[in-house]
């Protein structure tokens, strides 16, 4: 699909998201359309009418930055929507396209996150598929793991229904976040089969997929509820790494003193590998067993 059919598909999903008394104008008893009508989009931007149906229509494939805030501010787009939508008005001959490369976790940061016993921690690549994860994230949800992708399993796999007790929130805020890198990837084959393959069997995703929300939530507070150590109001951070474009990494950790707090640290110690058994216990173990009876 065209670029410019892109950003009509946009501005179409956009706008049937604002209701008109948001923006000052009569919602009337009347309309045959949900939100605001070409028309009133138009107006609230400062530009024509005929020339904002060109744009949905993909018959002007040149919009002006300025043209591009003016339909931004009127569909009340926040930074990262702005973001997104001039992305998607990028002329085909600029925008990047990207094949699907093997991603890879550099040494130092599995290092760096396999150093926090305490602390769930894990990487994602560019649409959600772990690729690193320390004992603690694993321990936390085994999904975590190593070449799953969480947003597929979010959706497709009943037991995160029952470990995020925010369930819909969570899968509001990781559909906006994928459709905020997707812009510069709309031809990338693992982009492409990850989001056919959701929306053929997930209505959810389907649904918020439609809405086109555009979203980077990089802090925030999750409710969880594991089956071992019981409900836990993690806090997560998620920082991009230098040099890994595409790559996120998610750290979780709790209030000190809460009880989210003691039950991440009872969750550590079943996380803990059994200690094993030094030299000296070895050798004493053996001479228990040699030695004569008294």
């Amino acid at each position: 699909m065209a670029t410019a059919s892109k950003l009509g598909d946009y501005l179409r999903a956009r706008r049937e998201q604002v209701r008109p008394e948001e923006v000052g104008l009569p919602a009337g008893e009347r309309r045959r359309v949900p939100g605001l009508r070409r028309e009133e989009v138009a107006l609230l931007a400062g530009i024509s009418a005929e020339y904002y149906l060109r744009l949905e229509q993909g018959r002007d494939r040149h919009p002006s930055d300025q043209v591009l805030d003016s339909i931004a501010g009127a569909l009340r787009l926040e930074t990262d929507a702005r973001v997104y939508m001039r992305a998607l008005a990028r002329s085909p001959r600029t925008a990047t396209r990207r094949t699907s490369r093997p991603e890879r976790v550099s040494a130092s940061i599995q290092n760096l996150i396999d150093g926090w016993p305490t602390t769930p921690a894990l990487v994602h690549g560019r649409y959600m598929t772990t690729l690193a994860a320390n004992p603690m994230a694993i321990a936390l949800n085994p999904l975590f793991a190593p070449g799953i992708n969480t947003l597929r399993a979010a959706f497709l796999e009943p037991e995160m229904r029952e470990f995020y007790r925010d369930w819909n929130s969570m899968t509001a805020k990781a559909v906006a976040y994928v459709r905020s890198v997707s812009a510069a990837a709309v031809d990338d084959p693992e982009l492409v089969r990850l989001i056919g393959e959701l929306s053929l069997h997930s209505e959810r995703f389907r649904t918020l997929w439609a809405r086109q929300d555009v979203r980077q939530k990089t802090s925030g507070v999750t409710r969880l509820l594991h089956p071992q150590v019981g409900p836990l109001d993690l806090h997560y951070e998620k920082l991009a790494l230098p040099g890994a474009p595409g790559q996120m990494l998610i750290a979780y950790h709790a209030e000190p003193g809460s009880p989210t707090g003691e039950r991440l640290q009872m969750l550590a110690h079943l996380a803990a590998p059994p200690p094993t058994r030094t030299d000296t216990d070895t050798a004493a173990a053996t001479e228990a067993v040699q030695a004569p009876d008294q």
